[in-house]
């Protein structure tokens, strides 16, 4: 592999502008646009304002590393290219949250999965926050444009034996059972997407915006963190940034300040509301990092008498939203059905346990498929999401607590994956949960989780999507930023990433990022240069 192309490599050769903080920083730079973050909202940013002829600067508190770089090792992956090494958790530690911290963000080392906002979504957000332009068929042309330029469609292969067996089941037991789209082109099957694809495969910011904003002139600082903007009258006066070793701490006493006409946010929705708290952003209404929504996931282990091998092919390729379509926003909650690539680390701790137990459950990895329920949170009265606050010395902390109407969530989704997990051929299904222990047949599987206490640290759940927190509005009594991204009460500022989503997708949210971004940022690039663009 070490003889594929590798576009980074070569850009940098050719003269691209890219500075590792930790290296050395100027103490000033000047610029049209200052971008803070370089995943999905900040690289659809990155490439439409660049087209637009504006000076473009990119900020990027991770590591540049690319396909070279990347060896399919989950030791080498989580440390250099997750938040807080792969073990960002929520404040009371109930819930690990899987997210990027690298040149290209979380697109890097997602799974590929590319669904559009669900119409439900949508009508909900038009109902209850005022985003009366916000239906399906005004947004249906954004998502047509990025999934042309990021190469999303459905995969045309045969899915791994993991994915398979989600079909094989939910069809067994009378629910649908679809075919994935993901962002790919010319995918080798290899099943790495989570520690970076090593054959430029996926069609990530890396290799796609990013690039081609690179090409255009724009300037790339890595391992760079935004640490607060310099705020006066209604207007952002600067950014101050400081250097970043790999390991997240500050790496030097410089600073660096960055001036430019307009400033967008687009750090990920934990980062982006803590960035404006510490820079002690207007809040008048209080809702600056309210309403943070993850996608709480329940997984379930089903043991076969063939091998599955969960860690080769495509990771996810086959999903189920019968019980997102077939539940009422206001009635109990919905949830996606997908399945989980297993690779050691990961398999290590989903598949529960420890010491012979673990060694137990470890000994039938070869045979075990797993399956995930992807919680809908945000639409019911009872599922408020969390908050984001400042730890003392101005980190993030996700406040998240799960109330009873989540935790019956969880409960319904062990249900329904034991149950289409034992339809499939399962031998033996062990839900995620303290308690949880492999069942022999669907009878005792039912009776046994009924029976599960629901309480923090029993019940396993984790999450790699983050959403809201700087959320739009039709009115600023309603959202932080306006429904074009720009915030209510600092006008050359904007935020443009799933911080601005008033709730939960229900789906997978990259590709919903992709199309309200872009939107956003040709309305921005018009704005700004008075010139018409749109994704290549």
């Amino acid at each position: 592999m070490s003889m594929l192309p590798d576009p980074i490599r070569e850009g940098l050769a050719r003269g691209w502008k890219a500075v590792n903080g930790e290296q050395g920083l100027p103490p000033e730079v000047t610029c049209d646009v200052a971008i803070i973050g370089s995943g999905a909202g900040a690289g659809i940013t990155a490439e439409l304002l660049t087209k637009a002829g504006l000076d473009v600067v990119i900020v990027e508190e991770g590591p540049l590393r690319s396909s070279s770089d990347f060896k399919q090792r989950e030791s080498q992956a989580y440390a250099e290219l997750y938040q807080d090494g792969a073990g960002r958790r929520t404040m009371d530690g109930a819930m690990t949250i899987l997210q990027g911290r690298c040149v290209g963000g979380t697109t890097v080392i997602n799974w590929t999965s590319s669904f559009r906002t669900p119409r439900a979504t949508l009508q909900h957000w038009q109902e209850q926050f005022g985003l009366q332009d916000f239906s399906r068929d005004a947004l249906d042309p954004w998502f047509e444009q990025a999934e042309r330029r990021l190469g999303i469609e459905k995969w045309q292969a045969p899915p791994n034996p993991n994915n398979e067996l989600l079909r094989t089941g939910a069809h067994k037991i009378g629910i649908s059972a679809e075919v994935i789209p993901r962002n790919v082109k010319g995918c080798w099957n290899i099943g790495s997407c989570g520690m970076g694809c090593p054959t430029n495969a996926k069609q990530s910011m890396l290799v796609t915006t990013l690039p081609s904003a690179l090409e255009a002139g724009a300037r790339l600082f890595h391992q760079t963190r935004a640490r607060e903007f310099v705020i006066d009258k209604g207007q952002v006066q600067s950014l101050l940034c400081v250097p970043i070793q790999i390991n997240g701490r500050v790496a030097s006493d410089a600073v660096m300040r960055v001036k430019a006409r307009h400033y967008v946010v687009a750090g990920g929705a934990i980062n982006s509301p803590a960035l404006l708290k510490r820079s002690k952003a207007p809040d008048p209404h209080g809702l600056l990092g309210t309403r943070t929504f993850l996608h709480p996931v329940a997984f379930s282990a089903g043991v076969f008498a063939e091998r599955i091998e969960g860690w080769t092919g495509a990771p996810q390729t086959i999903y189920s939203d019968h019980f997102i379509d077939h539940s009422p926003l206001d009635g109990p909650m919905g949830y996606k059905l997908e399945a989980t690539p297993l690779h050691p680390g990961l398999a290590s701790i989903l598949l529960g346990g420890y010491g012979q137990t673990l060694a137990d459950r470890l000994a039938q990895y070869p045979n075990t498929q797993m399956m995930l329920a992807l919680l809908r949170d945000g639409f019911h009265p009872e599922s408020v999401g969390g908050t984001v606050m400042l730890n003392t010395d101005g980190s993030p902390l996700l406040h998240y607590p799960i109330s009873d109407y989540v935790f019956d969530g969880f409960r319904r989704a062990y249900l329904t994956m034991a149950e289409v997990q034992f339809a499939a051929g399962a031998r033996t299904v062990t839900p995620w949960h303290e308690q949880g222990r492999p069942y022999a047949s669907w009878a005792e599987a039912k009776d046994a989780i009924n029976k599960l206490e629901m309480k923090n640290y029993l019940v396993g759940a984790g999450s790699a999507h983050v959403m809201g927190g700087c959320r739009m509005g039709g009115s600023e009594k309603l959202g932080v930023v306006r429904p074009d991204g720009v915030h209510w009460q600092v006008e050359n500022l904007s935020v443009h990433d799933g911080s601005v989503f008033p709730t939960s997708i229900g789906a997978n949210p990259q590709l919903s990022i992709y199309g309200v971004i872009n939107r956003m940022a040709t309305q921005l690039a018009k704005r700004l240069s008075g010139k018409t663009v749109a994704l290549a």
